[in-house]
């Protein structure tokens, strides 16, 4: 599969982390804290679900391997990442649909899934990215769908420790909880809101969710 043709930040900030990305996530709580979104996610067999900025894989493989009857599809840009994420698939036995694109591009139909999440991806965008991501969110979640997002829950102040070392991109500063509500209504999401904090080493987490208005499917 060819390189992305756009710039991106890698999942782990930089490519020369990507192997360690997985284990040092594991190792400071990340897999507790997606296994959480998805029981915030209530997802049902019938769903069909889209994990947006999916770097490695971990989250969609976790959706498919406790939903085994859910289409289960995985986006990002990194075909590194997604090599790996592959991998993972298979090695889990479990079978994803994994694309290479960018969030604010999604290449999916309007009103396609049930469910869309993303973890530890939104904070990498700067802001007019993160509008277009939304927006194209919205479009191809379905009547009463939901979006449920799991991020840092950072201020505008410079990061420290291991969350800067992983994101020291300067969009960072653009991660503050009211300005995602902000954009999320802009999108045309119903009843944004934080749902939920959780502690991380070096970190602290916050757990958003976004309805999509069932009056107007598929628009963004």
């Amino acid at each position: 599969m060819p390189e992305a043709s756009r710039s991106y930040v890698p999942a782990a900030g930089h490519h020369w982390l990507l192997p360690l990305y997985d284990p040092l996530v594991s190792l400071l709580g990340g897999d507790t804290a997606r296994k959480a979104l998805l029981d915030q996610a209530t997802i049902r067999s019938t769903h069909r679900v889209l994990d947006i900025g999916c770097g490695t894989g971990t989250l969609a493989v976790l959706i498919k391997r406790l939903h085994p009857d859910v289409a289960v599809v995985g986006l990002d840009p990194d075909p590194k990442a997604l090599a790996r994420a592959r991998r993972k698939a298979e090695r889990e036995r479990v079978s994803v649909q994994f694309d290479q694109g960018y969030s604010d591009e999604l290449p999916y139909a309007a009103a396609s899934f049930d469910r869309v999440v993303s973890s530890f991806m939104l904070h990498h965008l700067p802001v007019q990215v993160k509008e277009g991501t939304l927006q194209g969110v919205r479009r191809v979640l379905a009547p009463h769908g939901f979006l449920h997002v799991l991020d840092f829950a950072m201020p505008s102040s410079r990061p420290h420790g291991l969350t800067r070392l992983f994101h020291s991109s300067e969009h960072l500063k653009d991660g503050a909880e009211d300005l995602l509500l902000v954009l999320l209504r802009e999108a045309g999401f119903d009843d944004p809101k934080v749902i939920a904090h959780r502690p991380m080493l070096f970190a602290s987490l916050a757990y958003y969710q976004a309805s999509a208005r069932a009056s107007e499917p598929g628009v963004a």
